[in-house]
């Protein structure tokens, strides 16, 4: 495929285009190996800022890992006391930038409206750690929240893991490893624009190319972060490009969502199709206009609160909470 053949992509939406141009002076289209240093020491965001006006208790704990001690941080209401859902995070940041704080603000709503206690893991980063690193990681993290459920006041029957766009993609990966390795269980998987085809090869992906938020340039960045020479080659496992994966079946039900104004939108919608190919339960949502990352960078446009809304009512009809 060419970008001779690929029509241009769908309008942004009018609200959200007006924040994107704001956006775009900070944080351009185009991520290149080159600015990912610069970029982590930018991002970092301060707890004390998250939980400011919450009734919301954090705290950290270190275990064993994979590749060494974890940190994960921890997250319930301040008048938490009775076992509900558990939520594994798995943050966002294209496999290379992030932590366990980026995307927290989804997460902390979730404690809030469902008194869930949030698991967010400090999972290691590409390219100094490629894959398989980030994805056993974050199911490493998912083993010990289920160990630990009965301490951490989580209902085992009712752990969730949630991630957006490599978070998504990694949430996909950590599920599909539970699967295989059979366990932890899973009641759902909550996928978020979800980054999970290396190849780059859907139209959506060409579409997106020096416009928007994490462009074509952007995922290649990522993906060869990630993947280096092995990218686009069979040596690619599922558990790190969760699209590679032909059968979905034997799936804890799953939430995707994704604009349509993204490089993410076909991987995404293909990935649902297979799921429900594969006799599973799937709600996909494909938001008109949407811009990646759109609902945490205008968290009051329109489109942004239908968003959130569908999600949290999803986990309550999926988790009968």
């Amino acid at each position: 495929m060419t970008t001779n053949n690929v029509h241009p992509a769908p309008p942004f939406d009018a609200e959200l285009a007006a924040v994107l141009s704001i956006v775009n002076e900070q944080l351009p289209p185009t991520l290149t190996p080159a600015m990912i240093e610069p970029f982590r020491a930018g991002l970092a965001t301060p707890v004390a800022d998250l939980l400011e006006g919450r009734a919301i208790t954090h705290r950290e704990e270190t275990f064993a890992g994979p590749g060494g001690d974890l940190l994960v941080s921890i997250f319930h209401r301040n008048d938490h006391s009775v076992a509900g859902p558990g939520i594994v995070h798995t943050h966002g940041g294209g496999m290379i930038i992030g932590d366990r704080f980026s995307g927290m603000e989804t997460m902390l709503a979730w404690v809030e409206e469902l008194d869930a206690v949030v698991v967010s893991v400090e999972y290691r980063l590409a390219p100094e750690h490629p894959d398989p690193a980030p994805v056993e990681d974050c199911y490493a993290t998912l083993v010990w929240t289920a160990e630990n459920a009965a301490r951490l006041e989580i209902d085992a029957t009712k752990l969730v893991i949630a991630g957006g766009s490599a978070g998504g993609g990694l949430a996909a990966g950590t599920t599909l490893l539970a699967r295989d390795r059979k366990g932890p269980a899973l009641a759902a998987q909550m996928l978020i624009y979800p980054m999970l085809d290396d190849r780059n090869e859907t139209v959506s992906s060409y579409q997106i190319d020096g416009t928007g938020v994490w462009d074509r340039g952007s995922n290649d960045t990522g993906w060869d972060a990630l993947l280096g020479d092995r990218r686009k080659t069979d040596d690619v496992s599922i558990y790190a490009a969760p699209a590679r994966a032909t059968d979905l079946s034997n799936l804890p039900p799953a939430f995707i969502d994704v604009g349509t104004s993204e490089v993410f939108r076909d991987e995404d919608v293909a990935y649902a199709s297979t799921i429900w190919a594969s006799g599973g339960h799937c709600e996909l949502h494909v938001w008109p206009g949407g811009f990646h990352g759109y609902d945490a960078m205008a968290p009051f446009a329109a489109l942004s609160i239908a968003t959130q809304d569908a999600r949290l009512n999803w986990l309550r009809r999926t988790l009968g909470v």
